[in-house]
């Protein structure tokens, strides 16, 4: 990690902090500013798993009125489900209250092909409807007007003023090649989950060499993880804690993701993610699982102090 890196560190939005009573919301929120994290980060889903989900963009406006402290960032958006005119629209009118406060990670989704069906998407075509849409919504957050034909939309001389200013970073979620590709390509940044810190470290390498490629140079990246982690002074409950959570949110056995998923006392927890500062990452989104969302706030701010 060089010197003119600022690492960021934010908690996901739990429930407590996005559906439970008001004034509880709002002390949790208080208490993320004040342990001086960066960022709250929230999930997008429509229906996933049988019927779990929130709107990534209706809930980062909520919470970015409620604390006006911190920013948020949405990991990650499934753009292939909507059109690119109305949420360039959406993020504009977020920015006009909260300027410079959101950052939009997108990406395809993937463990639940259904939830993507029931929109009326082919989930064969996600990954090509993502590229599409992500090249036309940099083209509306801009401000001029925008005409389109491609695959999947279409649309004459749009406009969306006033552009988001500053500009909204747009990072992309995904370990597969295309993935990396649309990162080069449309990206601020590249938002890993469940890889090493080498595999990080050569992943941001090859980011690097596709943006050349195509003309991107002097990109300012903002590379991102997003991981979970398992808080306890002792490692047996923090382990059955995250097995929980993930498998309860997964359905897949944690056994996949335990080499990627750490847990135990906050100390072991930054020096699990210390390579992957070194490796050029930024900003961690970190997904704890504690005794409390009190627990888990402060135990991710102890990490970030560590790490600092």
């Amino acid at each position: 990690m060089t010197s003119r890196q600022r690492l960021e560190l934010g908690p996901l939005g739990d429930r407590d902090m996005l559906t439970g009573p008001l004034e509880r919301r709002r002390a949790l929120l208080a208490r993320v500013a004040t342990a001086g994290l960066d960022h709250v980060f929230v999930a997008d889903h429509v229906s996933f798993h049988g019927g779990f989900g929130m709107d990534g963009l209706v809930q980062a406006a909520t919470l970015l009125a409620s604390e006006p402290r911190l920013r948020v960032q949405v990991g990650v958006y499934l753009l292939a489900l909507r059109h690119p005119v109305p949420v360039a629209r959406q993020i504009a009118t977020l920015c006009e209250s909260a300027p410079g406060r959101l950052v939009l990670g997108v990406g395809v989704g993937g463990e639940d092909r259904h939830e993507i069906e029931i929109c009326g998407v082919d989930p064969a075509t996600r990954g090509r409807r993502t590229d599409e849409a992500l090249q036309a919504l940099r083209g509306l957050l801009s401000g001029e007007s925008v005409s389109h034909a491609g695959e999947f939309f279409s649309f004459e001389r749009a406009r969306i003023r006033p552009a988001p200013e500053p500009p909204v970073p747009i990072v992309v979620g995904g370990r597969s090649d295309a993935a990396l590709r649309r990162t080069a390509r449309h990206g601020d940044g590249w938002l890993g989950v469940w890889c090493s810190p080498s595999r990080y470290a050569m992943t941001l390498s090859r980011i690097a060499e596709e943006a050349e490629r195509c003309g991107r140079s002097g990109v300012r990246w903002r590379h991102g993880l997003q991981i979970w982690v398992g808080v306890d002074e002792d490692d047996a409950r923090a382990r059955a804690r995250l097995v929980a959570g993930m498998e309860s949110m997964y359905r897949i056995p944690f056994e996949r993701f335990e080499k990627y998923s750490p847990y135990g006392t906050p100390a072991r927890i930054a020096d699990f993610l210390a390579p992957y500062a070194e490796a050029g990452c930024t900003s961690f989104n970190v997904m704890a699982v504690a005794e409390s969302s009190e627990r888990a706030i402060d135990a991710v701010a102890e990490v970030k102090e560590r790490l600092s």
